[in-house]
Order: structure tokens, then sequence, then C-alpha cells
């Protein structure tokens, strides 16, 4: 791999670049057809979408990534018994890399719905492409050189905004800065950028975007494709977070036709989590981008379409032969047999006038390594007392002066144990539990001050503090859901099962063919552990009502 990946990445060379024996290559020939390139031929080109993964028969390839700039780095010459591919060609997104045939090249090119054809008839050879298709993404990822490129000033809130999504939505880029970067202040005087108008992005297609919202970067950059109006899915479920890719999961895998959507990105709040350590089978914790970036490509490896991100705004009835009709951004819609609510939660924000002036830019609501950067060496305040709390100060505490955690109350009642303990043994962690923030002072977005007041005592206290991040909780995010005749509870989680609707399963809304999993459940237990369960869980009904109502899908 390029100089620049990890040693970790470097260590598992052999399984990223496997070379296949010839048993593997005659096992994998069915999946494919043969192909021939002439020296020269670029056989891939990044920012397009890619024939496959192409098994080399004989010659040999440069794998080059390249981003925005047009700026190339040498990854590896691929020779006989050698594929190309990373997870973009596991469903169909633009190609990453180049490569290009250095001489005539013999070859079997494998599409995207063979190669997971071949995922799950050929088990072991399957779990091999598979772990390389995974490494050759964290790769790509860890080395920076390839994907768009962000260009504005380090700290701008729209800058921190598109590096946030690129980041969930586990796309490699480059941020740089348009203040002290020669390419970077080059490239603004080539388009003639107004420094007003910044950031700006470059795609690896070519294009040259002026601070695109998060919609329109994920269709240049290919996450986002056109959907097809004519095909009727099984199961339509919205929400991407650990509910939401457990359905997808075992749905696609029992043979039913599933798509997902999410107005933001994958993984939910869960993906915000900076360790999680009781989630079963992780013994040394691992962090829930992590995981859930595991979900989401399991799910694509069932064939599950992933529409991220796009915003669910109506639920209706279909009057052709699906049951239900989701309408979604530019006037696309989704036609499903049934429908999986799993919006989870939207993050609480303070009751204070001026907080809108400092998010994105001060206020955060993930702790990510992108924030921690802003923060490196300084004081940060946390405001929570929950276990994503937790996680946060402990995570934002190796990488930071210091954490004052500000708790409206003790942490005992709402904090995991080993949390708890945890903090405790952090020297540079301040917890001051009965507080509450009062005032956010600063200019121009940036915060300066923060105040804070002890509930019992009234006292109140000034500290000069930049970055606030907030944990406090979440509401369930069903304003979507307002006209859609499916009922709410007082606070606005979805109510199901026969209590709701007699004869209705637990899972069951008071539609017909609806579901609700997961947070935004009425009654669920917000656990991510219970939340992929309930995810499990509604595939069983889902069957139940495909059954009773009719055949699956056609594709």
């Amino acid at each position: 791999m390029a100089p620049s990946v990890s040693p970790t990445i470097a260590a598992r060379r052999d399984q990223m670049f496997p070379i296949l024996s010839e048993a593997d290559i005659e096992r994998m020939r069915r999946f494919g057809e043969p192909r021939a390139y002439a020296a020269g031929d670029h056989i891939v080109t990044a920012g397009a979408v890619s024939p496959g993964v192409i098994l080399i028969l004989s010659g040999k390839v440069d794998i080059t990534q390249a981003d925005g700039l047009g700026q190339r780095d040498a990854i590896i010459t691929h020779g006989a018994g050698n594929f190309i591919g990373e997870l973009a060609q596991l469903s169909n997104r633009p190609s990453l890399v180049n490569a290009e045939a250095v001489e005539p090249v013999e070859a079997i090119v494998i599409p995207s719905q063979r190669l997971r054809d071949l995922m799950v008839q050929e088990a072991n050879l399957g779990e091999r492409v598979m772990r390389a298709l995974i490494l050759r993404r964290v790769g790509l990822l860890e080395s920076g050189a390839s994907g768009p490129v962000v260009i504005g000033p380090p700290g701008n809130g729209d800058v921190l905004r598109l590096q946030g999504f690129l980041r969930r939505s586990g796309l490699p880029h480059r941020a740089l800065d348009s203040d002290t970067d020669p390419c970077a202040k080059t490239l603004i005087e080539r388009f003639h950028v107004d420094p007003h108008h910044l950031p700006i992005v470059l795609c690896p297609n070519g294009k040259l975007m002026h601070n695109p919202g998060e919609n329109e970067l994920a269709r240049c950059v290919g996450l986002l494709r056109p959907i097809d109006a004519d095909k009727i899915y099984d199961v339509a479920i919205v929400g991407a977070g650990p509910a939401g890719l457990a359905a997808a999961v075992y749905a696609a895998s029992e043979g039913l036709s599933t798509i997902v959507l999410d107005c933001r990105a994958f993984g939910g709040q869960a993906g915000a989590s900076a360790r999680i350590e009781n989630y079963l089978g992780f013994p040394t914790g691992i962090t829930g981008m992590a995981l859930m970036a595991r979900a989401y490509n399991q799910a694509q490896k069932f064939g599950v379409e992933m529409v991220i991100p796009d915003e669910a705004k109506l639920l209706d009835d279909a009057n052709d032969g699906a049951r239900y009709r989701l309408a979604i951004g530019d006037g696309e819609s989704v036609r499903s047999r049934a429908v999986v609510i799993a919006t989870g939660a939207r993050y609480r924000r303070l009751d204070i006038a001026n907080l809108a002036q400092f998010e994105g830019t001060s206020v955060h609501y993930w702790a990510s390594p992108i924030e921690a950067r802003l923060c490196q060496s300084q004081e940060v305040a946390l405001v929570g007392a929950g276990n994503s709390a937790g996680q946060a100060a402990v995570y934002l505490a190796s990488q930071v002066r210091k954490v004052t955690l500000l708790a409206r109350r003790g942490l005992d009642a709402t904090m995991s144990r080993y949390l708890v303990e945890r903090i405790a043994a952090q020297p540079n962690i301040e917890v001051l539990a009965g507080t509450e923030v009062v005032a956010l002072e600063g200019h121009e977005g940036n915060l300066e001050q923060l105040r804070w007041r002890n509930r019992i005592t009234g006292e109140e206290t000034t500290r000069a503090i930049q970055h606030l991040f907030l944990f406090i909780g979440a509401d369930p995010n069903t304003d979507w859901l307002a006209n859609c005749n499916v009922a709410l509870d007082a606070k606005g989680f979805v109510r199901t099962g026969p209590d709701t609707t007699p004869g209705h399963g637990l899972m069951e809304t008071s539609r017909s063919g609806v579901f609700a999993i997961g947070d935004v459940r009425c009654g669920s237990t917000k656990r991510v552990a219970a939340a992929v369960g309930e995810g499990a869980q509604v595939v069983a009904a889902l069957h139940a009502y495909l059954a009773r109502n009719g055949a699956a899908a056609n594709e």
C-alpha cells in the first residue's frame, strides 16, 4: 500500500492483496465473463463506475489512487491471480482508484450482482474476497489520498459539516487549508473562487462544487443514484441505525428485496459512540462507527439498496402492485409492499437563544477525530450523563487538556458503572453534578466563554471554553409521520402492538404492514443490542405479513 498507510494495514498486506490459486480462479470463472485489455488501456477510472471486480488471468495492471486534484499515488501492481476492486464494486458505486494495463491483460470481469452471488455461494472464497475489499477501503481511508477534496478554512462550519458527512459515509477524502496550503491557493485562483464562497469540493470525476449540501455531494461522488421508479420492493426501511441495518441484513439474507433510506448517514446515534464496551462479542470494545460500518457492508453484501442521504417525507398508499409509497427528495418515491420505521431519535438541543450561532463550529453533537483535532490541547465542556456522554468524555480526555463534564444530576443513575469508574480514574476529567449551562458567549460563530449555574446554590461560573459537546438525550424522529395515519404517543414515539390495533403483532403500527423498531418505537429499550434484536425480530413479522398479502416482489 502507499507509504502513508498505517503499520496495521501494511501488516495485513497479504490479506489485502491475496494471490488466488488456480482452484480459486476456476471457482470464480462461472461468476464472470472473459475480457481482454491492451497495454495502456484504462481498465478502471477513479470517479467512474467500474465494470466490477476484475480477476487477472495474465498480464500486469498498475493500481493508483487519485483525488479530485488529479494527483496519483501508486498502490500496487497486480499480476496473475490478483483481483482489482474494493468496496465500491460491491454496490456498483464509482471507483476510488485507477487501474491501467501495463501489458496485455486477460481477465474475468465479475459484475456487482454476480460478486454478491459469489459471496453467498462460495462462502470460504467469498470471505477472503470480502475481507480484501474491506481492508482496501480502510487503506484508502487512512491514506487520505483518494476521493473528493474539501478546500476551505480549518474550523469553518461548512468544512466541518462536509468532512463529517464524508467520514460518516465511509468515503476517503482530503481537506486542504485554504489559508496556508499552496495547492489550495492555486486552485482557488485557477477557478476564480471568491473566498467568501468557500468551501469548495473537487470530486474525483472532476466536478467543482461550491459549498454543496450533503445530498448534492452524495450524488456527485456516486453515493446517491436515481431510484428505479418501476421497482416494487418487498420492504422499505426508513433509518440506517442499528435497528434499520439489522432488519436490512436479515431481510435481504432471507430473500426479501430491501431498500434502506436515511436522511443523514448510516449508523444513527450509535455511530457517534466513541467506544462501545458492553456490546456482546467485543471484549476489547469497538467504536460505534466501526460497528455500524460492518453492518452497512454486510447489508450491501446481501444486495440491500442504500439511499443515503435522502429523506422520507411522506408515507402514503400506492395505487398499483405496491402497498405503500414513500415520497422522498427531488420528487422521487419508493414503492414497497411493507415499511419498517427505524428512524431513531434526533439530538436534543440546549434551550439557549443563541445556540444555533455556534452549532457546526463550536457546539458539537459528535466526538470524532475531526472534532478532537479542533480541540487539541484545549479545555472543552461536555453536557450529559448517559453512556454516550461518558464514552465521549473518555475519548476526548485522551485528546484534549481537560474535559469539564456538566450534568444536571449525578452520573450513577444514568450511566453504566464501568464508565463512571473510568471517568473517575481520568485525571483530566472534572465532573460537575447539579449544573446546567445558562449562556454561550462569542462572535462570528466562535465560542469564547461558557457560563453555567449550580442548580442548588444558584452560583454561576464563567470559563474560557471554545468547544462544547452536547449529549443530552434525544427525541423521536417522527415529525415526518404527522400526516401518515401512524399512531404516536404523547412524546412522539410510534405506538405498536395489539394495544394500538387489535390483532397486530408487537412491532406492527396502527397501519397494517407498517412496522416500527428501535429507539423510535414506544416502549423499546434504548440500547444498541436491543435495537439490533428488534431489527432481527421484525423480519419474521414481515414474512408473515407478506405471506398473508401476496408473494414477494418480483425483481
